[in-house]
């Protein structure tokens, strides 16, 4: 009996609506999934897989969810056949430029009226990070955006919070209000006493400055973030 073997069908054998960069020339970048985009972004695939293929496979290894992808580095990348150095590099720029798209939103359009405006102001800066890193939203009487900055930087579970830094930052740029944020690398978004007294010492030293503490919001994974002022914890 004649043995049979499967090969892969290239992309350029498909139908022209089917192939990710004619497909989108046609419909629309918008007609695109996720995996026929990453695919325009590699090229090509490998031997056994199509570039769409090998763009399926790599999603499901993060759940299909885009925001876990900003998570490989470019070695995590190599591992997968087909992707070498330049298509890693690609990729990860590629998903840095969304993350500083959705950053850079004119600050006149950002006004801090809830918990979920401060944590879509300062997830792009949060959400993807592997440290704890600890940042300040400096609003007007209006509530308006004048400043969003980084305090500090530290290891896995803490960081250090020096409150006259953030102070001294508050009155520099003559703002009345202000939010506290920083991120838990561990995906909990339960606050820590450290957390609550830092808030409270935050909070008693606004009173004396006439500078606001609107609200401490703690990023975790996804789409869940903790909301001091939500939980009447302010």
């Amino acid at each position: 009996m004649k043995e049979t073997t499967t090969t892969k069908t290239s992309i350029k054998e498909w139908a022209e609506n089917d192939r990710p960069r004619e497909k989108m020339m046609l419909n629309g970048k918008e007609s695109l999934s996720d995996a026929e985009l990453l695919a325009i972004l590699i090229g090509s695939g490998n031997p056994e897989e199509t570039a769409v293929d090998l763009s399926k496979r790599i999603l499901n290894d993060r759940g299909n969810c885009l925001r876990e992808l900003v998570k490989f580095n470019i070695a995590e990348l190599m591992r997968y056949r087909g992707i070498g150095e330049a298509k890693a590099i690609t990729i990860l720029a590629a998903l840095e430029l969304g993350k500083r798209y959705e950053a850079t939103v004119p600050a006149k359009k950002e006004v801090v009226k809830s918990s979920r405006d401060a944590y879509k102001i300062i997830y792009p800066f949060l959400a993807d990070k592997n440290y704890e890193e600890f940042w300040v939203i400096l609003l007007n009487q209006g509530h308006k955006v004048i400043l969003k900055s980084q305090i500090s930087e530290g290891g896995q579970t803490s960081t250090t919070v020096d409150p006259r830094k953030i102070f001294k930052m508050a009155i520099d740029h003559k703002a009345c209000a202000l939010v506290l944020c920083h991120n838990h690398p561990s995906g909990s978004i339960k606050p820590s006493n450290h957390d609550r007294n830092l808030t409270q010492q935050i909070a008693e030293g606004g009173k004396f400055l006439e500078i606001k503490l609107l609200d401490h919001i703690i990023i975790g994974d996804g789409d869940e973030y903790y909301s001091f002022a939500d939980h009447g914890a302010l």
